[in-house]
């Protein structure tokens, strides 16, 4: 088919339409702090562990008699768990903040922070991690053999040893090892055709929240129906902007999409690494991480008990097969083909957008300012890229999936709205100064 047409009425509305553009992300911004620009090069002892924990959390093993960790790491679930276990740490010596997930016993007064926090990061990667001791036991005897001994090194050093035990009881049979029957496609319009029998990521809503009551908390209303001018639009949009070939797609578009297709492990725990060190301030640093680890892995449930949920198919079968949606304004195109990969599970919500909301209101939250400047990289592209702003990167998270092909606008709007309501509600219930 020839895709240098006129592009159809609800489409040209639904691309011109600045409403629509902005997405959920042209918020009225709240509270009036100035603009911030995040450093990335301030030192402190939770971007330390964070390192070691992301190189533990992504390492490769062969080791027998494993951990449910070890045989199936979940990079959010697992690093949220070290930072709680910091940030619990910081706050039980330093006070200011209340705790997430545990108070100890142990004395706290005049403890070391520095001594506090390994103890603790260390103490749930080697109960997560066992078999993978060489990416964080070196560090921890190197960290310690820094501090002098004495009795803030002592107590530092038994108050994160009841966190972090704390802690891994806490998210002990967290539900990653549920068995799950065999997945069968669908048949019905609509409905999420797998590129093969395992789709993947189907165990995430199985894993139980660290705040949330439930991963259906927030689970977006269902998608357009087939029949809907809004779902035609979607499928018409996505159609012109995210195939193979498009006549309306710039390279610089399909350039961006291309960034942000690393894949999530590496690409989320590289990239959010610099939230770590962009102070000095060790408490403000664990409750940064604390909060944007939190979020990330209630809002990736969420997500994903969504899709399953909805179970609804992706562009390159809305297309392929609009001859059986009901809806005259769609055309059929077998040849059509997304120009980037998809992701062999469910339409929608879309993931990217769940996350890049999360991160965004996070950090609304904690700056009190929507203009929070920040960098993010790709090894895809092997790029960095530059907000002016969270809405800036919400934005193109979104526009990045229709331009490759993987997505509709529908999905990546509600994916923003899932992440943002779930950190709202988190920031709203945890994490808050002492009274």
């Amino acid at each position: 088919m020839n895709i240098r047409h006129e592009l159809p009425n609800g489409l040209r509305r639904f691309l011109l339409t600045p409403l629509v553009l902005c997405l959920t992300a042209c918020a009225v911004p709240r509270g009036a702090a100035a603009p911030v620009t995040l450093a990335t090069n301030q030192p402190n002892v939770v971007a330390y562990w964070n390192d070691i924990a992301n190189k533990t959390v992504l390492a490769t093993s062969s080791a027998v008699n494993t951990t449910p960790e070890e045989q199936r790491p979940t990079y959010f679930s697992d690093l949220a768990g070290v930072h709680v276990a910091m940030y619990d740490a910081v706050v039980a010596v330093e006070g200011r903040f209340k705790p997430f997930a545990f108070k100890p016993t142990a004395p706290a007064a005049g403890a070391s922070t520095d001594a506090a926090v390994s103890a603790a990061a260390y103490g749930v990667l080697k109960a997560l991690f066992p078999n993978r001791s060489a990416h964080y036991e070196a560090g921890y005897e190197q960290r310690l053999a820094a501090l002098p001994d004495g009795p803030a090194k002592t107590k530092g050093l038994a108050l994160g040893r009841e966190v972090a035990e704390a802690v891994v009881r806490l998210r002990a049979n967290d539900g990653r090892s549920v068995a799950l029957a065999p997945y069968v496609s669908g048949t019905a319009p609509g409905q999420f055709r797998s590129a093969n029998p395992n789709p993947v990521f189907r165990y995430f809503p199985s894993i139980k929240p660290f705040a949330l009551n439930g991963l259906d908390q927030f689970r977006p209303a269902p998608p357009p129906a087939l029949s809907s001018a809004a779902y035609a639009a979607a499928v018409n949009e996505t159609r012109a902007l995210g195939g193979t070939i498009s006549a309306v797609r710039t390279p610089e578009q399909l350039e961006i999409a291309r960034f942000h297709t690393e894949p999530p492990p590496s690409a989320v725990t590289r990239n959010l690494g610099r939230f770590a060190s962009s102070t000095e301030n060790v408490g403000d640093a664990a409750r940064l991480m604390a909060v944007i680890y939190v979020s990330f892995a209630d809002a990736i449930g969420a997500c994903f008990e969504a899709k399953y949920h909805y179970r609804s198919w992706r562009p390159v079968s809305a297309i392929q097969m609009a001859d059986a949606d009901g809806n005259d304004a769609t055309v059929p195109d077998a040849t059509w083909a997304p120009s980037l990969p998809t992701p062999n599970h469910p339409e929608y919500p879309a993931a990217h957008s769940c996350t890049s909301g999360s991160l965004g209101e996070v950090l609304r939250n904690f700056y009190g300012t929507p203009k929070v400047t920040f960098t993010w990289d790709s090894t895809v592209t092997k790029t960095t890229r530059t907000y002016a702003g969270i809405d800036a990167f919400n934005a193109e998270a979104s526009m990045a999936r229709i331009h490759g092909g993987m997505h509709f606008r529908h999905a990546t709007v509600a994916g923003e709205t899932l992440g943002r309501e779930v950190a709202q509600w988190i920031g709203q219930r945890h994490f808050g100064r002492e009274d």
